[in-house]
């Protein structure tokens, strides 16, 4: 019993892209000529494969397009995170910025409020220095005086 693969029904066939294989083999079971030539097992397989590789290929570049859209919605993400932490950040150094001018005013305030009693303490400071040398003058001109006296009263 001869028995060739090529006597075989294609039922076996699956076509996931839509029978580019069945109308292959209808024109070559119908070529000219009246002969019925048909696809080796080997060429049935090899084109089964070749399929299943360029299905595999085309999810493969799906999944990288969804990886990459993702990626993209990421770094969006991060981008829009970031920016409004920066103006978070920002809002916060303004706020603190007007603390401290508030903070050096009140301090700049209490300063000259000292420092006028101060000049006030130094310029009575200066007042009594020149009332105490008026003093010291006054008493050095009497102890002169009284020296002299003392000396020309025998």
């Amino acid at each position: 019993m001869d028995f060739y693969l090529n006597d075989l029904p294609s039922t076996s066939l699956s076509n996931p892209k839509g029978g580019h294989e069945d109308s292959q083999m209808t024109e070559d079971a119908e070529s000219p000529g009246g002969k019925s030539s048909s696809l080796s097992m080997t060429d049935i397989q090899e084109q089964n494969t070749s399929l299943r590789v360029t299905d595999i290929s085309s999810r493969v570049q799906e999944l990288v397009e969804k990886i990459n859209n993702s990626r993209t919605r990421d770094q969006k993400v991060m981008d829009s995170f970031q920016d409004k932490l920066v103006e978070q950040v920002t809002e916060m150094c303004q706020q603190m910025k007007g603390q401290l001018f508030t903070v050096y005013e009140e301090n700049s305030n209490e300063m000259q409020v000292k420092l006028m009693e101060l000049s006030q303490v130094l310029e009575s400071c200066t007042k009594l220095n020149s009332e105490l040398k008026e003093a010291s003058h006054a008493l050095a001109g009497l102890r002169g005086a009284l020296a002299i006296n003392q000396t020309s009263e025998p």
